[in-house]
């Protein structure tokens, strides 16, 4: 494909969401890097939080972090960049050891992955025998490797359901289990914390009995990004625009969920847009996948209440990916004795679905 065929390409979805300008530079970008992932055996995998310029441009897949699992769990190239944060690159990883894994930025971490350490899991284990333990995708290798099984937004109350236990450690993301409590019928409890001075909170101090109903032990993790959206934000909007369905993501506290039409993982989302008629839709998720569910429905009326980009996945970008490609970095590795349990861990999510 020429640089020309691919601005044009480009235009045609973002040309209400991207500036001509900047299709025209970024269109240069994407060709180069699509001439150099075909030359060096590489696939490229976008999460649905990229923005809109990349990500309908250069990934060979594109989708939620349980869509992109299953990409890497079956790709033969010997390369993988990971259009994502390094948490879904280590997954990539897990899933692949053989190969190579590429994240286009060292610095695109995550503030829920970061939560939490295995020795914060292995603590709250051990106050807890012998109750199972899920740990939401966004985690890094070393807690995934402590836990039973991994789950995403998408198929949270599935895997909780899967375990067939009275009582589940769901971690690390609070909302979320609040959420999936909610809708498995638990109740949930969160063991004690101390900040220790410089901004760790993740000293347990006490043990909390679970009682006898079905119960949630949670964690106070939360995503910088979702927890910003408020119900004052709704109102607000629904009284400009009475007939306006929202939709929000389960990384949003009850109250916004509760507050919302609709809410679900990254996948429900999309696929409710799609699949249903709307004056209005308003999206409460991160900004570039608002931007991306518009440009894939220019039919679809689509409000923007864009808080916050996740600087995390802004650190992506298309001259990073290049020059990833280009010299072959970041590299992801993961210590194999950490690697073969975490890889456990997200298998068996990935066989729940």
């Amino acid at each position: 494909m020429s640089v020309e065929s691919m601005y044009e390409e480009m235009k045609s979805k973002l040309s209400r969401v991207v500036p001509d300008f900047e299709l025209r530079y970024k269109a240069e970008l994407a060709e180069e890097i699509n001439h150099l992932k075909k030359e060096k055996n590489a696939v490229i995998l976008g999460h649905n939080y990229m923005e809109p310029a990349l990500f309908y441009s250069i990934p060979d897949f594109r989708g939620d972090s349980l869509d992109l699992s299953r990409k890497a769990a079956q790709t033969d190239k010997d390369i993988i960049v990971f259009c994502g944060v390094r948490f879904m690159a280590e997954t990539a990883k897990l899933l692949n050891p053989t190969k190579t894994v590429l994240l286009p930025s060292e610095k695109a971490g995550c503030s829920l992955a970061a939560s939490i350490t295995a020795e914060d899991v292995r603590q709250l284990r051990a106050r807890y025998p012998g109750v199972p333990a899920v740990a939401y995708v966004n985690t890094y290798a070393d807690v995934k490797a402590e836990v039973d099984i991994c789950c995403t937004s998408s198929n949270a109350k599935a895997v909780v359901e899967s375990l067939h236990s009275d009582t589940v450690i769901f971690l690390p993301d609070e909302y979320l289990a609040r959420n999936v409590a909610r809708e498995t019928g638990r109740h949930i409890i969160f063991p004690t914390q101390q900040n220790d001075g410089i901004g760790n909170t993740s000293t347990m101090l006490d043990y909390q009995p679970v009682g006898k109903q079905e119960s949630m032990i949670g964690w106070h993790g939360r995503c910088e990004v979702h927890e910003k959206f408020t119900v004052k934000d709704i109102q607000t909007v629904r009284q400009q625009f009475p007939d306006v369905v929202i939709l929000s993501h389960p990384e949003c506290s009850p109250e916004v969920v509760a507050a919302s039409d609709f809410s679900g993982g990254t996948n429900a989302m999309i696929q409710y847009v799609q699949q249903t008629n709307a004056p209005h839709y308003l999206v409460l998720t991160e900004c570039a996948m608002g931007d991306n569910i518009a440009a894939a429905n220019p039919d679809k009326e689509m409000l923007r209440l864009c808080m916050v980009r996740c600087p995390h996945m802004n650190m992506i970008t298309l001259e990073d990916t290049l020059k990833s490609l280009q010299l072959n970095q970041y590299v992801i590795d993961v210590p194999e004795d950490i690697r073969l349990r975490a890889a456990r861990s997200v298998e068996r999510m990935i066989a729940i679905g």
